[in-house]
């Protein structure tokens, strides 16, 4: 077995390297050269850059585009641009938006690699008769063979937990993963630099890039009010409760447990704890009412072994992560008529419809990846839910 578990020699292996013009894709694509196998280089321009072209951490705009072409010519392999913009902002900026204006809180790099990248450029890899496709995604894959797939293979975390970003691809079909390669699960940030160093790769320093790729200066409210111009109507700003405290010009200026810039002016400080979409109201209150006790998903993906048949008494005993920047938490995972349901063990606060939860085997650096599902609904403590739904069973002003 070569490096990339198949049983050929390097330089029969044709890879497709998923390149972004960043550092991480950069020595991917750096390693397997060295490493003798056949590497081509992908970018993909997904968007028009126009404000974002000069902005430090943008992701596959002009001058990505132009890094990932000058270190294909360093390593000697050839490099591909193809214009996706189109499929983008189809499948993931106008989704991005009308998420947004439902009160969510989505996730548009998880949908960037369900649809654009592990999808469409996973079947270019193919026509172009790769074995792989190789991304520079901090995330472990190992065989994991069965009897009917020999070619099977398992999600772990990355050694680096900094830079984990299994959140981000538990939505990763088993069929995908078979086909994936992660050569940075086993290095940290600070060795990966050090590789393109010693490449002489011109991206060694390059900033990472940061918050959503699409949006030039972060503000994701200017996103889709210009997608959406109509989107930002007004509508009461209501405590937990009941007592309506002001005004707002539109929930897609808020998020779930925001405290600054509410636009009210109380004794106590409060927070968004809910945005009821239906009626325009922004619904405040405590701290303690964003604790969060169980998560209801959607869109599941189960990527264990056996189906998704939980112990209805037990339930299934794993460990949870609802945001990116949190570790995993002990949890418990049901599946019976109300649903897939997750509940914490600790209460996790500013948990939001949209985001994920994903759920692992366990908390350290080698954790299998059991997969997970968007967040649907959560409750909170029995107080804060009484309140919440006493609110929204009550129509809003006129």
């Amino acid at each position: 077995m070569n490096t990339l578990d198949f049983d050929k020699k390097p330089e029969d292996t044709r890879i497709v390297v998923a390149m972004s013009g960043g550092v991480d894709s950069s020595v991917v694509a750096g390693i397997l050269k060295r490493e003798g196998y056949d590497v081509l280089g992908i970018t993909l321009q997904l968007y028009d850059h126009g404000a974002a072209v000069h902005r430090a951490g943008s992701c596959c705009a002009g001058q990505d585009i132009d890094d990932a072409r000058r270190v294909c010519e360093t390593l000697g392999i050839p490099h591909y641009v193809l214009d996706y913009e189109a499929r983008f902002r189809e499948t993931v900026i106008n989704p991005f938006a009308e998420s947004y204006i439902a009160g969510e809180t989505p996730i548009p790099c998880v949908a960037c690699n369900q649809t654009v990248k592990f999808a469409d450029l996973l079947a270019t890899a193919k026509e172009l008769g790769a074995d792989a496709l190789a991304t520079g995604h901090y995330i472990r894959s190992r065989a994991n063979p069965t009897a009917d797939a020999k070619g099977r293979r398992s999600l772990h975390r990355p050694i680096d937990s900094d830079r984990d970003q299994s959140y981000f691809l538990f939505a990763t079909t088993q069929e995908q993963i078979d086909y994936l390669r992660f050569p940075l699960g086993h290095l940290s940030k600070a060795e990966t630099r050090e590789l393109a160093e010693e490449m002489g790769l011109v991206v060694a320093k390059k900033a990472d890039s940061q918050d959503i790729c699409f949006v030039p200066q972060g503000k994701y409210s200017d996103i889709v009010a210009k997608l959406k111009p109509n989107a930002a109507l007004s509508g009461e700003i209501v405590h937990l409760d009941g007592r309506v405290l002001g005004r707002h010009d539109g929930i897609l200026h808020y998020t779930i447990g925001q405290r600054r810039g509410i636009g009210i002016a109380t004794g106590d400080p409060l927070y968004v704890v809910y945005l009821d979409a239906r009626s325009r109201r922004v619904i405040v209150g405590p701290k303690e009412a964003l604790e969060t006790h169980r998560v209801y998903l959607r869109d599941v993906n189960w990527l264990g072994d056996n189906a998704l048949g939980i112990d209805a008494a037990e339930g299934f005993a794993c460990y949870a992560k609802v945001r990116s920047t949190r570790p995993p938490a002990p949890a418990i995972l049901h599946a019976d008529e109300r649903g897939v349901y997750v509940d914490l063990t600790v209460g996790e606060a500013g948990v939001a419809s949209g985001q994920a939860c994903v759920l692992y085997s366990a908390e350290g650096p080698d954790a299998r990846v059991y997969g997970g599902g968007f967040i649907d609904r959560s409750e909170r403590s029995i107080d804060a839910e009484a309140c919440l739904q006493a609110i929204l069973s009550t129509p809003a002003a006129a």
